[in-house]
């Protein structure tokens, strides 16, 4: 293990070096309104801003991760669910920070600002192998939400906000009772966030509450088979409900329920295209580096189609199939909000 982590390390470092030759690195480039006066898919173009961790990340870690075919935490090249609603709306997705050669985030034009090991408003480390290769970087969405606002100065009509974070939250709390207070802390500071987004001009603001984690197969691993992390979840979610009622902000923000989805899906995984549903990933643990999404690629694949008969890449990420039937059901919501169809 320690060999394949010291060659993802050495091609990495040649990546690095390249890039201190080049240019610079761009961010992918800005979500747009787009080009053109075509009706996009959603009938109604939209400018797509992003906040949340690496279930929403289109490739902070990029440049790096590039190097050994990675750079979304997905099944690579795969997109993740916001770079298909911002198509589906008529923009493009970028992230509006990269992972820089000296290990520091650097300031990019897009406006995907949900980065891979984000929390709701606590740095929290990365595990030790994205710690060697990329560093303790992540914004917490609270700082994520300040560095669009430092630089944007406001949200606007023409903009669809995604908000989806509290998933580290959950993994990193630990055990009930003891957990509790810190999921119902994160919980009631995102209802904050949002608030903050709708007084700041957005209009158009999808929040998606916290999947079950405990039905991941990380989840199905754990000593009681998840259960903590089921319960976990549930308590987030209730909490943010709560906090949204009690901010009159449940009637202002299109309210996307992944806990129930992500459960329906597991269950009819076979109907949605799936041969296996949270008992397996995509990504081979014995060839993909640190057994992560993040460095996934067709070469660590289990089989050549598992971006699309898999419903998990590693132990918590999504597969583009399942990203692509999320960003359906997102779409979905929002047309019955009577935004687009």
């Amino acid at each position: 293990m320690q060999g394949s982590k010291d060659t993802v390390r050495a091609v990495i470092l040649a990546t690095m070096m390249s890039l201190l030759t080049a240019c610079g690195g761009g961010g992918g480039g800005g979500s747009s309104s787009g080009s053109g006066a075509a009706t996009p898919p959603g009938g109604v173009k939209l400018q797509v801003v992003s906040f949340g961790d690496s279930l929403s990340d289109v490739g902070t870690y990029a440049p790096l991760a590039s190097a050994v075919g990675g750079g979304r935490f997905t099944t690579n090249p795969g997109q993740v669910w916001t770079q298909n609603v911002a198509q589906y709306y008529g923009g493009s997705l970028g992230a509006a920070f990269t992972i820089d050669v000296t290990h520091k985030l650097s300031a990019q034009s897009g406006l995907g600002y949900a980065e891979g090991g984000s929390t709701v408003a606590t740095p929290a480390n990365q595990n030790d192998f994205l710690t060697d290769v990329i560093g303790n970087v992540e914004m917490p969405v609270n700082q994520q939400v300040s560095s669009y606002l430092s630089t944007h100065g406001s949200f606007n009509s023409g903009q669809l906000v995604l908000v989806w974070a509290g998933a580290n939250d959950v993994l990193r709390a630990g055990l009930l009772p003891a957990a509790a207070p810190t999921v119902q802390t994160a919980a009631t500071t995102l209802a904050q966030l949002v608030g903050q987004i709708v007084q700041n001009g957005a209009t158009h603001v999808v929040l998606v509450n916290v999947p079950n984690v405990g039905l991941s197969p990380k989840g199905l691993a754990a000593s009681d088979g998840g259960a903590n992390l089921t319960q976990l979840s549930q308590l987030f979610n209730q909490d943010l409900n709560a906090a949204l009622q009690a901010d009159g902000l449940q009637g202002k923000v299109i309210q996307i329920d992944s806990y129930t989805w992500i459960d329906q899906m597991i269950t009819n995984f076979q109907a949605n295209g799936f041969a296996v549903a949270n008992t397996g990933q995509a990504c081979d643990p014995k060839k993909t580096p640190d057994d992560t999404a993040l460095l996934c690629s067709p070469a660590t694949y289990v089989t050549a189609n598992a971006d699309q008969t898999y419903m998990f890449a590693d132990d918590l990420h999504p597969t583009t199939h399942l990203h692509a039937l999320f960003a359906q059901f997102v779409e979905q919501q929002i047309a019955s909000s009577g935004l687009g169809h």
